[in-house]
């Protein structure tokens, strides 16, 4: 996009996704985590993406974000070894 040139359109991308995205990623981390270690940030961005992505604005309820959520940690595991 190029403001200066008045752009904020072009095609299906413009400017209030980003906006709307980090509006919820920054609520979730002023909120809820108050800190995000740089070794931490993709799986942050991880939550905070299905988050925007499965919001009540897409008509998505609660089962639905539930069947989403089971159907997307299928097959994994996280443990804390792994992680630190």
């Amino acid at each position: 996009m190029n403001h200066s040139e008045e752009e904020y359109v072009r095609g299906l991308a413009h400017t209030n996704t980003i906006e709307g995205f980090f509006s919820i990623f920054k609520r979730g981390m002023v909120g809820v985590y108050q800190h995000c270690g740089e070794q931490h940030l993709k799986r942050y961005l991880t939550e905070f993406d299905f988050r925007y992505n499965h919001r009540a604005a897409l008509k998505i309820n609660d089962e639905m974000r539930a069947a989403a959520l089971l159907k997307g940690i299928e097959g994994r595991r996280l443990t804390y070894r792994r992680v630190v």
